[in-house]
């Protein structure tokens, strides 16, 4: 019988591109989130009744162990930056699919957590990322954990956040100094397929990122480059970024900041030195040059000359 995987926060933005992935290669789906029907838009990617959504929340235990009954696999892709949220979302809520996959005899589990997951982190994200690993390794031992650096692709909140604050602002800040190293979404997706195919990754860890690191002043004028369009780049210190952050934290859309996140933009969030990553997985890093003008095309400005694609 086909085998079945549930994905926990299936109709987000790595979820879609798993999903998809996983329906191609034969796999029955099952999508487990707060809005069922949210995620209907996920069903044709699959035959007639290979995908189906269902209902989950985190804080509610009986809906994870529906969630996971029956399950050969199961995926847990759900995370927020709501500070509030960090204990519920990033701990309580892995420690009880782990213990719930554990019971209805899940063979596969995979988490994914954040290249940032540190006990000892500056900001309250890193720590509740850290411990809800370690509530993961202990529910599930041979669970996979995948830590991924920031993650673009097409609805991302990275390269499409500063496409759209450039329209907004004449002047863009950049706070900080720190590197980053971001991943392509379709790179994390496949490295969760190959968490749920190769037996020899269960219980390892596995940090994400791609070709090139960046500064937060990089990333922006790469946006720019991609889109046209030509606009003050600011460097500012983390000090003033904080003060800005105490106001903006209550801001919708691209303009919101949280005090958290900037203390996340502290340090370098990068794959460290000698750990596995992509290329122990088979997959070679995809470099955001050569995916951004599949996506950004809707902010460009269409009087500006036409940047050159990479060569691949």
């Amino acid at each position: 019988m086909t085998q079945l995987v549930t994905v926990f926060g299936g109709s987000g933005f790595v979820g879609r591109h798993l999903v998809r992935r996983l329906a191609h290669a034969g796999y029955r789906v099952r999508i487990a989130v707060r809005d069922p029907e949210g995620a209907h838009f996920l069903k044709p990617a699959g035959n007639v009744g290979q995908i189906v959504a269902v209902p989950a929340n985190l804080g509610h235990e009986g809906s994870i162990k529906a969630g996971v009954m029956g399950a050969d696999a199961v995926v847990n892709l759900v995370g927020t930056f709501s500070a509030g949220q960090f204990q519920t979302i990033h701990v309580d809520g892995p420690a009880r699919i782990a213990a719930a996959a554990r019971a209805a005899g899940v063979k596969h589990l995979v988490h994914v957590s954040a290249l940032g997951a540190d006990p000892n982190a500056r900001s309250a994200y890193g720590r509740s990322k850290a411990a809800g690993e370690a509530a993961v390794r202990a529910g599930f031992a041979e669970s996979v954990i995948l830590r991924p650096s920031l993650v673009f692709g097409p609805e991302d909140q990275l390269f499409n956040r500063f496409a759209k604050l450039s329209g907004l602002a004449l002047a863009m800040p950049a706070p900080g100094t720190a590197k980053f190293q971001p991943v392509y979404v379709g790179d994390v997706a496949d490295a969760i397929m190959q968490g749920l195919a190769d037996p020899a990754t269960a219980g390892k860890t596995y940090s994400l990122g791609g070709p090139r690191l960046y500064t937060l002043r990089e990333i922006i004028e790469l946006t720019l480059a991609q889109i046209g369009r030509k606009r003050l780049v600011v460097s500012e210190p983390l000090w003033m970024a904080t003060l800005q952050s105490l106001f903006l934290q209550f801001m919708p859309g691209p303009l919101r900041l949280t005090p958290d996140q900037v203390r996340q933009l502290a340090v370098d969030n990068t794959v460290p030195e000698g750990v596995p990553g992509l290329r122990e997985l088979g997959i070679a890093p995809s470099a955001a040059e050569a995916i951004l003008p599949t996506y950004l095309s809707m902010y460009r400005n269409p009087y500006a000359p036409r940047q050159p694609r990479p060569a691949r």
